[in-house]
This record gives C-alpha cells, sequence and structure tokens, in this order.
C-alpha cells in the first residue's frame, strides 16, 4: 500500500535508512530464561550484521524483568562493533541511567515515555508529569556521559485503557520534548492498533514541523500487517525503524500473541525491494535469523 502525498519527494531526498535491531525486546518477556552466553553469541552475532544500534539491554530492576538481570554481563562480553553499531539500553528512572552511563560501550539510552497515564503508571511507576521530569533529568546525564537519549513515545497511536488519545497528544509531547533538546524520538505502537494511514499521518507531521528532530518508529503488527506498516512509516519520511528478527517480542497488553515485533527481514527485504538503503549485510542478517529461531522456541 502506498500513500499517496504530494510533499513526499521532498521528505524522500535520503534513501538510507537506519534500521535498529531489538533484541532487548524479544528477549524480556521471553518465557524461558535464556543463559547470558547464548545472549552474548547472540548479540555478537548482530553486532556484525550492519545495524545501525542494537537495543541489546536495559538497566531496570530484576524484579520488575527478570530476563534482563544480566544486561552487565551481556555487554562485557561484547566485541567492539566492526560496523560502528551502536548500543542502546532502555532505563525507566535516574539510577538506571546512572549505572548505564558508566559504560562507555554504550552510546544510546532509551526512555519509555507513555501517552497513556496508566501504562506509564504500570511501566515505569511514574504519571505522565514525572516521567517528562524524568526525561529531563536523563537528557541531562546523558549528555554529560556523551551519549543520546532516545524517547519511545509508547502508545503512540492509541492504548486499551481508554485513556485519553488523539494525534494533537503526540503532537504536543513531541513538541515538548524537542523544547527541552530531545533530538530523536520513535513513535511506538506499543499494541498493534496502528493503521497505515495513522503511521504516515503522524510521521509526516512530526517530519515535517520538527526538521531537527530524528522520527523513528517501533511498530508492532499482526504478520499480514507488516509490509504496509513499513511503508506508511517511510513514504512519511522517517528513516529510523526497530525491528527483531523473527517478529518475535511484542506487548502481552495486545491481548494477541499473534501482535509482535515487525521481523527485520522484512524490513530489509521492503528496502532492497524499493530502492531504499542500509548498511545490512544480507548473508550475515541470515545467519543472526536462524540463531533468531533456535533461541526462540
Amino acid at each position: 500500500m502506498h500513500i499517496k502525498d504530494s510533499t513526499a519527494p521532498a521528505l524522500q531526498k535520503s534513501r538510507f535508512v537506519k534500521v535498529i535491531e531489538c533484541p532487548r525486546d524479544a528477549m524480556q518477556g521471553w518465557k524461558h530464561p535464556i543463559p547470558t552466553a547464548v545472549k552474548i553469541d547472540y548479540i555478537n552475532t548482530l553486532m556484525r550484521v550492519g545495524f545501525d544500534t542494537l537495543d541489546f539491554g536495559s538497566f531496570v530492576s530484576p524484579k520488575v524483568i527478570p530476563q534482563m538481570a544480566d544486561t552487565e554481563a551481556v555487554l562485557a562480553g561484547i566485541h567492539r562493533p566492526i560496523h560502528d553499531t551502536r548500543l542502546l539500553t532502555i532505563v525507566a528512572n535516574r539510577r538506571g541511567a546512572e549505572d548505564a552511563c558508566r559504560h562507555p560501550e554504550i552510546g544510546y539510552l532509551g526512555f519509555p515515555f507513555s501517552l497513556s497515564e496508566t501504562f506509564q503508571q504500570q511501566n515505569t511507576g511514574a504519571s505522565i508529569t514525572e516521567a517528562y521530569e524524568r526525561v529531563f533529568d536523563i537528557h541531562y546525564l546523558a549528555k554529560q556521559s556523551d551519549k543520546q537519549l532516545v524517547v519511545y513515545l509508547s502508545m503512540a497511536f492509541g492504548n486499551p485503557y481508554k485513556d485519553p488519545y488523539s494525534k494533537d497528544v503526540v503532537y504536543k509531547w513531541a513538541h515538548k520534548l524537542a523544547s527541552v533538546g530531545i533530538t530523536s524520538i520513535s513513535l511506538s505502537d506499543t499494541v498493534g492498533v496502528a493503521t497505515p494511514e495513522e503511521i504516515h499521518a503522524l510521521t509526516h507531521h512530526l517530519v515535517t514541523a520538527l526538521p531537527d528532530m530524528e522520527i523513528g518508529v517501533h511498530l508492532h503488527s499482526r504478520p499480514g500487517g507488516v509490509t504496509e506498516k513499513i511503508a506508511a512509516a517511510l513514504e512519511g519520511g522517517s528513516r529510523r525503524i526497530d525491528g527483531a528478527l523473527g517478529g518475535f517480542g511484542g506487548c502481552p497488553l495486545a491481548q494477541d500473541e499473534l501482535v509482535g515485533n515487525i521481523d527485520t527481514a522484512d524490513i530489509f527485504e521492503y528496502l532492497q525491494k524499493n530502492g531504499y538503503e542500509s548498511r545490512i549485510d544480507a548473508g550475515l542478517l541470515s545467519e543472526a535469523r536462524r540463531m533468531a529461531r533456535e533461541i526462540f522456541v
């Protein structure tokens, strides 16, 4: 599905797309413990593929996400990237950010900022207002440690709680984040409800309104809707897109086991077929995908 727009050519001058691989998103909710050594081998394989960034772990309480309790041990075993792949870790408060900032290998901190009050409380134990204050604080810590904060706008396309939602809410918070110096946000379809038209509308508006901010997408989807969502984001002007090999991961709140992360292999295939560029090596991507299938069984 291609969405016509008279301004699209201006937004699509760059054909290079940053592809972000998210093994953390796939692992954190996996029902079986994954040995640290297996995580290290998998992430080192991913480091060779040519991704722009790997979302590899999180500095959050192990009581909340037991699967990520070994993030520091995993980090110690990661080889230096051969393709300048940068590492991203999720943090939810100042303490987690301070822990992450002690590691020079980490280039990005990711903060989950929900547009749903209910989900923000469930996910980070904070209100939206408190989370915004955390963003400001963590942004300062990141700058002091030569890192960049990426803010994930979760529930950016609606929520299952009937919390107030509109595109204007997304626009308001994106502008507020830009006003305090945030230079990268990712629109997250946390429960897989976004239509291609909605994805295009949000990305197009924000890419146009905030030209100095990087507008990424972190999309979840049922298998049948993947291509249209990828197309909508790229045609809307986004040049940063998250995926997880095999389409593993997702959010339990989707209440549909078929709603998972966009499969990175589908993203790569779409880029190749439609004249976009990336640094991904097709052969190494296939090798990593085989490994993912062995881990997530």
